[in-house]
């Protein structure tokens, strides 16, 4: 006959099993949820005003945010150098379509190349330290190509920017892929962003993602059990890398500019206030995070030039009250 313990933990097993499952239902009704807001943006978003122009910025800050918060969120590095890859990510596309070819696809593809090739060779530098000695490598290294870009006048247009291409329209044959609509502009970015949170979501599926998350809750024992941590650190970086260069690249199709500011590390700021707000410990958390700070931007933007005052205030308030994100707030009040 079975012991009490034993008939207990067989009665507990059904209960986590079906706990396991209402967890798992919850988690495809907000993703769809989210797919389904995404797809129908531009048909509810108002027509007037670029605020198609708006939910692409949403999607490339989101997109950036979501490469960070691999680093940030799942693998405990906290850089204030993103905005290096993302700025190159920017600067390779538009240098390619101004002085070598007229190729969005072309062009995209170099920016990415640019930007995570970059941090693809950072990396171990980078990786060598761990906390507040972590930050400031990046930072210092993001601030190199920062004065390497206000520096170099004849390339890159110094401080005033790189300026003289635009995005061009994609043909399939007879067919035309018009990128200067905005509607499809927008649908062209979501498709990029759709590619990286798969990549996300295949990572911290994967037995790569479980190491990131384990290097994050416990550097030590890993390293006692024989686990190369800063292999794994600087893997994490480089696919953080590659992701914000992407967005660096839509970027600048999307204003058909670019400037030494997107390269600066207040940018790499904004990335980490992003994820902060949303919740760095969520996959939808840069999505979340980079609509609040959009918005709120793009409104105190246009009637007060102290808007950063105010995003500061909303950031503390975050950090005070939220401090795993409103997303992940929300998440633990639901498992509760």
């Amino acid at each position: 006959m079975k012991s009490a313990a034993s008939r207990h933990v067989d009665a507990a097993k059904p209960a986590d099993a079906m706990s396991s499952q209402k967890s798992t239902r919850r988690r495809v009704a907000a993703s769809a949820l989210v797919w389904a807001l995404l797809l129908t943006a531009p048909y509810w978003l108002p027509l007037t005003g670029g605020y198609t122009d708006l939910g692409s910025r949403v999607l490339v800050f989101s997109l950036a945010a979501l490469g960070l918060n691999l680093l940030l969120g799942f693998t405990g590095g906290l850089s204030f150098g993103h905005a290096a890859y993302f700025g190159l990510g920017a600067y390779g596309t538009g240098l390619m379509l101004k002085f070598v070819t007229h190729s969005t696809p072309l062009a995209l593809l170099a920016g990415v190349a640019l930007g995570g090739l970059g941090a693809t060779l950072f990396g171990p530098v980078t990786v060598r330290r761990r906390g507040i000695y972590f930050a400031m490598i990046t930072i210092a290294i993001g601030q190199m190509f920062y004065f390497v870009a206000v520096r170099w006048n004849s390339l890159t247009g110094g401080e005033d920017g790189l300026t003289g291409f635009e995005r061009t329209n994609i043909h399939f044959g007879h067919a035309i892929l018009n990128l200067h609509n905005s509607t499809i502009f927008y649908y062209f970015t979501l498709f990029f962003f759709a590619i990286g949170c798969a990549v996300v979501w295949s990572v911290l599926r994967s037995p790569l993602g479980h190491t990131f998350v384990a290097i994050r809750e416990n550097q030590k024992r890993l390293r006692f059990l024989g686990v190369s941590v800063g292999f794994y650190l600087w893997i994490a970086f480089a696919i953080s890398g590659f992701i914000a260069a992407l967005a660096g690249a839509l970027y600048a199709l999307l204003n058909n500019f670019t400037s030494p500011e997107d390269l600066n590390w207040v940018l790499s700021g904004d990335f980490v206030i992003i994820c902060v707000l949303g919740g760095m410990r969520t996959f939808w958390g840069p999505l979340v995070g980079s609509v609040i700070y959009v918005v709120v931007q793009d409104y105190l933007s246009s009637i007060t030039v102290n808007w950063m005052s105010f995003i500061g205030a909303i950031f503390v308030l975050a950090v005070l009250f939220f401090p795993w994100g409103l997303l992940g707030f929300f998440q633990r009040r639901i498992q509760k």
